[in-house]
């Protein structure tokens, strides 16, 4: 199929938090249109089956490929973990994921090769990221922690909070205890406490951001396959969920850095 560098590109999530995915690839191609779809009625999707997750997934992006995006990018860890095959077998488009994009920039980043990876329990029990580490190289060492309390602290709004610092302080021990030079924040709410989780784990760990990582990788791609929008006008950015919760607007503003306009709800 013939793909136009004016489509937009397409960005889907379990919720909300694949909002700073969107914020990166705002700063980092400030001339590409997006189109985010956010699963907000059915969040969230860890607790679900493994089926359920890949339909769920495909759903929603069959939703985006029939607004003719010109690349697909998978901002939901547990969707990545399942499902990101499934994606690329369906879509006449490039696929992106956060666990690839993540895996990749912490191999780059790692001089030792010790790193370490936060996530949900999800994401952590999975083994994705350390098996997408070890793809790219034989010698990683992968320590990785669940922390599930980040999320519920985030979308409160507690970012540089007391209750935040000793939660991630004590989460983080046994990470610190394996002397990683590289940390991997597998989930797209952490973007949000990054300076916070700088500071307990020290200086001379890097962090690394899957938002950032996903922006740089979606950069490298579009330029690539030469699909980067050349047009300079200003870009449209367009949002669809499937429920508008309570605190939606603030949370979502808070993710993205700016106001939340243009909202569709889609109800399945």
């Amino acid at each position: 199929m013939q793909i136009d560098s004016k489509q937009a590109i397409g960005v889907f999530d379990s919720g909300i938090g694949g909002l700073t995915v969107v914020r990166a690839l705002m700063e980092r191609l400030p001339f590409e249109n997006i189109v985010y779809f956010g699963d907000t009625a059915r969040v969230p999707y860890g607790v679900k089956s493994v089926e359920t997750i890949a339909h769920y997934t495909t759903q929603i992006a069959q939703f985006l490929l029939e607004k003719n995006v010109k690349l697909l990018i998978i901002a939901c860890n547990t969707m990545a973990a399942v499902a990101a095959q499934t994606v690329r077998d369906m879509s006449p488009v490039p696929v992106l994921d956060v666990i690839e994009a993540g895996a990749w920039a912490a191999v780059q980043a790692s001089k030792t090769h010790q790193i370490g990876v936060i996530g949900t329990p999800t994401t952590v029990n999975s083994n994705t990221y350390a098996r997408a580490i070890h793809d790219l190289t034989q010698d990683a060492r992968i320590y990785s922690q669940a922390c599930p309390l980040f999320v519920p602290l985030v979308e409160e709004g507690w970012l540089d909070h007391p209750v935040t610092r000793l939660t991630a302080q004590e989460y983080l021990k046994p990470v610190i205890a394996e002397h990683i030079d590289t940390l991997v924040l597998g989930c797209t709410h952490y973007p949000l406490i990054k300076p916070l989780l700088q500071e307990v784990m020290g200086e001379g760990v890097k962090l690394v951001d899957s938002a950032e990582a996903m922006a740089n990788r979606t950069a490298a791609l579009l330029a690539e396959l030469n699909l980067a929008n050349t047009s300079h006008a200003l870009p449209h950015y367009e949002y669809y969920v499937t429920d508008v919760p309570v605190k939606f607007q603030t949370i979502g503003e808070r993710f993205l850095g700016r106001s939340l306009s243009h909202l569709h709800v889609v109800k399945w």
